[in-house]
């Protein structure tokens, strides 16, 4: 299985969005890395959103009414399944499209392979973009709409991959969309993680594409967590911005 999906309150609104808490690489992603052990160690140490799968367990227990939690099993090192599998996708300038071919400092991770990398977005990419659409279609006939809170964590110092992280990196960087997050959803998370930039270091959030800029019934938000923070803090924290939107 690609995900896991663990199942909220019928009348709940909000999806917790997981992509990338995994360490864990499939037979085949990781026979086509040019890494050894240690090299492959030091990828997952600075790619891999740690205690976001803890996070966001936490918040799903501890809140009112229990959201849905959609749970990537797989390291973004398998496929990233929030990158455009396209040239859409601007990380593919830096070899970090939804397949990667280069690590956090630009280390050759892969060598080119379209035919490779068409096979793994068809069996990785696009059944991780279906069961997410299909999740939260359930949600928006359920309760009249959905929040898909995209639940991430990042580093305290800029890494060499990044496009954008010369901004201000608080402990919580809160990534919206102009169609898709509202003003009010905004509000919500502001007033439980007080210390925030809104996109910055990261910006945007994920929404199925089937429904991007076309149903505002369907609104998300990134929570993006500094890694130097309390996670059991944050879930709390978490906890109560679910309760605040459900």
């Amino acid at each position: 299985m690609i995900f896991d999906i663990r199942g909220g309150d019928p009348a709940s609104p909000v999806v917790l969005h997981v992509p990338h808490a995994s360490r864990e690489l499939t037979a085949a992603a990781r026979a086509s890395l040019l890494l050894d052990d240690e090299q492959l160690a030091e990828e997952l140490d600075h790619l891999t959103d740690r205690h976001t799968d803890v996070i966001a367990a936490r918040a799903a227990q501890r809140a009112r009414v229990t959201p849905w939690v959609f749970q990537n099993r797989w390291s973004r090192l398998v496929v990233d399944p929030e990158r455009f599998p396209d040239e859409r996708e601007e990380m593919r300038a830096v070899g970090m499209g939804a397949v990667y071919t280069h690590g956090y400092a630009g280390r050759r991770l892969r060598d080119d392979d379209p035919v490779r990398d068409a096979a793994l977005v068809r069996e990785h990419f696009e059944p991780y973009a279906d069961a997410m659409t299909a999740l939260a279609g359930e949600r928006l006939a359920a309760a009249g709409h959905v929040v898909i809170v995209d639940v991430h964590s990042y580093p305290v110092a800029a890494l060499p991959y990044e496009l954008h992280g010369n901004g201000p990196r608080p402990p919580v960087c809160l990534g919206t969309d102009a169609f898709h997050t509202p003003p009010g959803l905004v509000a919500a998370a502001k007033a439980m993680f007080p210390e925030t930039a809104v996109n910055s270091p990261f910006s945007g959030c994920y929404v199925p594409l089937q429904y991007y800029g076309r149903e505002p019934a369907v609104q998300a938000i990134m929570i993006e967590i500094r890694r130097d923070g309390d996670p059991l803090a944050t879930a709390d924290r978490l906890s109560a911005f679910v309760d605040a939107i459900s």
